[in-house]
């Protein structure tokens, strides 16, 4: 007699927010991911349903806890900021995330980025972006039908779901908001508030200055008034004296 075995309940099957693998391989990598995440949060800060991760493990398949991946930024729009482990695609109103990163390292082999693309291909992925820092080349594969299409140039393209431009140097990638503001890092943020708190500061050192050469200026004034009424009230008195010592004041 054969037993037949009886697959686990779904709610039974585990989902490790931990794929092992690093988050990266390098500092430049790590700068990178880091920089994109966090322009983008800063950037959906406002908006309740964007949901903005790093390196989170998305399950695109419940019951199936080995179809994964994990990418390097992730955008899911429609879906709330929260404390997720990893994105459960079935838990998530059954939306996938719409705009994924990934930033190569010399560590990435080609079999890999390939069953990456495949995933992100199948399970809905609208915008793939795939940059290469030591080459400083971007591809960018975006949505048509059921194929994620290359996009025929990465530089000046704008994003259709986040609103962002790229734009590639000889050295860098650089990316800027809807505003035309470049993603900066975080050093370069508080570095920049710095810079405005102490315009700020010197724009109220100057308007506290002008204030006080105001006061000086109306104090001036004053003083400048007081002695002419000091010169009137003399003249007054003097002419005043003269007529009652019998002299015309008007003769002199």
């Amino acid at each position: 007699m054969i037993t037949q075995l009886q697959s686990p309940e779904k709610s039974q099957i585990i989902y490790p927010d931990d794929n092992g693998e690093p988050m990266s391989d390098n500092t430049e990598q790590f700068r990178l991911i880091v920089w994109i995440k966090e322009n983008l949060e800063l950037l959906f800060a406002s908006v309740a349903d964007v949901f903005v991760a790093g390196n989170l493990l998305w399950y695109p398949v419940e019951g199936n806890n080995k179809l994964a991946q994990a990418p390097d930024v992730l955008v899911a729009f429609g879906r709330p900021k929260r404390y997720r482990g990893s994105y459960q695609q079935w838990n998530e109103d059954n939306i996938p995330p719409q705009v994924v990163f990934e930033i190569l390292s010399p560590g990435n082999r080609l079999t890999p980025m390939i069953q990456k693309f495949k995933f992100y291909e199948r399970y809905g992925v609208e915008e793939y972006y795939l940059y290469n820092p030591e080459q400083v080349d971007l591809t960018i594969w975006q949505r048509r039908d059921q194929e994620l299409e290359a996009v025929e140039s990465a530089d000046g393209w704008v994003s259709p779901r986040l609103g962002v431009r790229f734009q590639l140097s000889e050295t860098a990638l650089q990316i800027f908001g809807p505003n035309g503001a470049p993603f900066v890092s975080f050093v370069e943020l508080a570095q920049l508030r710095e810079q405005a708190e102490l315009r700020a500061e010197q724009e109220q050192q100057r308007a506290e200055q002008e204030r006080q050469r105001a006061e000086q200026e109306r104090q001036r004034a004053e003083q400048a008034e007081t002695l002419l009424e000091q010169e009137r009230s003399r003249s007054e008195a003097l002419e005043a004296r003269l007529r009652f010592m019998g002299i015309d004041p008007n003769i002199l």
